[in-house]
């Protein structure tokens, strides 16, 4: 796949989050995925991506910066979003909060089969 495709498809998976349209997820992300060094699964993975827009209802996967180099893609993702309590240890209760995920994908056979993901807690913590 090269690079252009491998942009589209990362593009489709991140309307597909938007949409939250979880019977698509399996066109983009493998039955075998990991996420940070864990095996999930899709199964797992849909249901880690569920609780997060359930801890966050207007989530919205923005890319702010995307490279890729087949098979892997690296993107930085903007939110600006209210979560409705906790999130990741901390309190925010319904206050609005901007943050960044620097990701990693490596793909295999077309689909995401790997996750490498960082978020920038501090810059939750700050805005708290």
């Amino acid at each position: 796949m090269d690079r252009n495709a491998l942009c589209t498809l990362y593009h489709g998976y991140l309307d597909c989050l938007n949409r939250q349209d979880w019977a698509a997820l399996g066109q983009f992300v493998h039955p075998e995925v990991r996420h940070n060094g864990r095996a999930l699964g899709l199964a797992g993975y849909r249901a880690m991506l569920e609780g997060d827009f359930r801890a966050i209802p207007d989530l919205v996967f923005r890319i702010e910066l995307l490279l890729a180099d087949p098979p892997q893609v690296a993107s930085r993702l903007a939110f600006d979003c209210t979560p409705v309590g906790e999130l990741f240890g901390l309190a925010v209760n319904g206050r609005r909060v901007r943050f960044a995920e620097n990701v990693f994908y490596a793909y295999r056979d077309g689909l995401i089969h790997d996750v490498r993901s960082v978020i920038d807690t501090g810059a939750i913590a700050a805005q708290l």
